[in-house]
């Protein structure tokens, strides 16, 4: 099958006429028509009714018209995969949020350097406002930050880090079969904020209490509050890989509780539309392995 017809295909259904369809891929109408005709002997069957001077897509266009986008896209996006990798940049600046790297990033890194062993790294932090400004004005080629969008950025989900209660060894709490949520607010809290919109969900599980929760502490540095814990201060709701390594020395235990199902640390990559494709899925493929290794360990 002819890519260029796929292409004029939905080209004209894009821009929905023939001819500035072909105005845009710089060919002539007859040309755009003939490689209709074309697609449409290849695949037999009418794509387009015509109505006057405009056009219409038949119900057998639109049933092909996914496929025939992710054709396109498949395409293109190898095309821009051949093309990185013949100049792939002598250094990438990644930018990423102090969660991020502290505790991902350590990880990631090594593996990403082996995939590309050419080039430098160049690591900045900051918060998810001060990334995403940095990627938009191009001071910054990859962005791990909150789960946000941005018109001018592509954003791809790449780990969901749960945040559960967190107590430090001996800690009465260990010793219930059932602690609600009253118990929680009566007891000193070491109450971490980053500042993600997931922390609304950590602050309404005490909305329906007639007394405030009991916050002693409250900080935006996830080790801060996990090292406050330690010291038997307080408790807090952390997420996971924060306290991963605390966890395995038994100095944290976590505590399951139903209303914190569900509620996680969100972390997207950002870049700019069609740039650094070859850097975000490799990232995207080490941070899959990553999470299974993980899972099983």
């Amino acid at each position: 099958m002819n890519l260029e017809n796929i292409e004029a295909f939905v080209y004209i259904i894009h821009y929905g006429s023939f001819n500035k369809a072909a105005e845009v891929l710089y060919l002539s109408q007859p040309t755009v028509t003939a490689r209709i005709q074309s697609l449409e002997r290849e695949l037999n069957c009418k794509l387009f009714d015509r109505l006057g001077k405009g056009v219409q897509i038949t119900e057998e266009g639109k049933r092909f018209l996914p496929y025939a986008q992710q054709l396109l896209m498949t395409y293109q996006k190898g095309k821009l995969h051949i093309n990185q990798k013949k100049s792939l940049p002598e250094e990438l600046r990644i930018g990423a949020t102090v969660s991020v790297s502290n505790y991902t990033l350590p990880d990631l890194l090594p593996r990403l350097k082996q995939k590309f062993p050419h080039t430098h790294f160049k690591l900045i932090t900051g918060t998810t406002d001060d990334i995403i400004n940095k990627v938009v004005n191009k001071e910054v080629d990859v962005g791990f930050v909150r789960n946000v969008s941005h018109p001018n950025l592509q954003s791809t989900s790449f780990y969901e880090d749960p945040i559960q209660l967190y107590v430090y060894e001996d800690h009465p709490f260990l010793k219930l079969d059932r602690i609600t949520i009253e118990d929680i607010a009566a007891h000193p809290l070491v109450f971490f904020e980053c500042g993600a919109l997931d922390w609304l969900r950590v602050h309404r599980i005490f909305g329906n209490l007639d007394r405030p929760p009991n916050i002693q502490f409250l900080t935006d540095n996830s080790e801060t509050a996990k090292k406050l814990v330690i010291k038997k201060v307080g408790i807090s709701f952390l997420p996971h890989l924060s306290v991963k390594e605390e966890i395995q020395s038994g100095k944290l235990i976590p505590i399951h509780l139903s209303e914190t199902a569900g509620i996680a640390l969100k972390t997207n990559i950002v870049s700019c539309h069609g740039k650094h494709l070859l850097f975000v899925d490799s990232i995207l493929e080490i941070g899959k392995d990553l999470t299974t290794r993980k899972a099983v360990v």
